[in-house]
């Protein structure tokens, strides 16, 4: 039996009894847990709470989406123009969502909540079209083969299962770390693929302190139980960050280790980041105070902060730093006047003079320069 195999097979095991071995303690919200069903708490396994980066009207994305208690935790907060897509490959837990999301859009007032069959390291192939189509056109041969891959490569381009650039906020609880190491890189890609310009990740996942050894990652109680496949904590940052998210951190972090394997300490953390915007950079006069406590910070893409300069920035870096979770850290200057835009990104390390920015908006008010009260 290969990892993946296992990993069906216990979360299916889960599905109809209550493992224990395969949940963290999380102190979810209780208040959206009230009106759902109990088996779908009973039978949910994760180790964090994503819903709590819902916003209203998000276009939602739960990977591994399980029983659908995240699905239906998140779909109370999105709203009557909001959307929850839950992608899972395990029939057993796909059947026990769905079983209850007549009943859960009655709660919620819509049916705002769908579960597809998929892999989420492959979110462009509708796995439920594939097995429809393999019914009429069993595989039995290389000639066969060849053409099962044609329809799949025509699918996954032509109607994904789900689009790019389509998903508003990708949440997942505790199922990143059962995508075999070899797939974890498509994984993270498939995951910038889907989300939209401007859009949010917040992964919560099983890290490990150290690099973990082939000989656990072969152990498939160790991995189907969500520890051997675990990213290592540095790992995961700059998988995600190269893919081409930007701040990317940990915003939940267990400082007491979940279980400890040989001397390795695994603990649950929750993974936050921004899909940057597919925007050009321009120049319209736009400037940022970093008020510390740090003497310099450099952002993702090279930017130099140092603590309490007038520093140049162009349009698009100014309305990412505006915002979560850099808008505590930074004071906005809004140009006074308008002039003439300069196409491209300001070089790193460009100071703007005093004299350019006298009279301008202060956005950040509460830390305005001279603020009295």
């Amino acid at each position: 039996m290969n990892k993946e195999s296992a990993v069906l097979e216990r979360y299916s095991e889960g599905a109809n009894e209550r493992q224990e071995s395969l949940c963290c303690p999380v102190n979810y919200q209780v208040d959206l847990l009230k009106i759902l069903p109990e088996e779908i708490i009973e039978k949910d396994y994760g180790c964090g709470d994503p819903s709590r980066y819902v916003r209203e009207g998000d276009v939602v994305l739960d990977l591994g989406s399980g029983s659908g208690k995240i699905c239906y935790m998140a779909a109370q907060l999105v709203g009557d123009n909001g959307m929850i897509i839950g992608v899972d490959m395990n029939n057993d837990m796909l059947a026990l969502a769905r079983k209850y999301q007549a009943e859960m859009a009655e709660k919620v007032g819509n049916d705002r909540v769908q579960f597809l069959k998929g892999k989420i390291q492959d979110l462009a192939l509708d796995v439920d079209l594939m097995e429809s189509w393999l019914k009429s056109n069993p595989v039995t041969s290389a000639d066969e083969l060849a053409a099962l891959e044609n329809w799949k490569l025509k699918q996954s381009q032509q109607s994904p299962l789900i689009a790019d650039n389509s998903v508003d906020l990708v949440i997942s609880n505790c199922v990143l770390n059962l995508v075999s190491d070899q797939e974890k890189q498509q994984l993270v890609t498939e995951i910038f693929r889907v989300t939209k310009p401007g859009g949010r990740i917040a992964i919560s996942d099983i890290i490990s302190d150290e690099i973990i050894p082939e000989y656990l990652k072969n152990d498939k109680q160790l991995w189907s139980g969500c520890i051997s496949g675990a990213f290592q904590e540095l790992e995961m940052l700059q998988m995600f960050q190269e893919a081409g998210f930007i701040a990317v951190s940990y915003d939940k972090w267990s400082e007491t280790p979940w279980q400890v394997v040989e001397g390795i300490e695994f603990r649950s953390a929750t993974l936050t980041a921004i899909k940057r915007e597919q925007i050009e950079c321009v120049d319209k006069g736009h400037t940022v105070i970093y008020s510390g406590p740090f003497s310099l910070v450099v952002d993702d893409e090279g930017h130099q902060f140092p603590r309490g300069e007038r520093m140049a920035v162009c349009e698009r870096t100014f309305n990412v730093l505006i915002n979560e979770p850099y808008k505590d850290d930074f004071i906005a200057i809004e140009p006074s006047t308008e002039r003439e835009p300069v196409p491209g990104d300001v070089p790193a390390g460009t100071r703007r003079p005093a004299s350019e920015t006298k009279h301008a908006n202060y956005t950040n008010s509460d830390k305005s320069p001279g603020s009295c009260c």
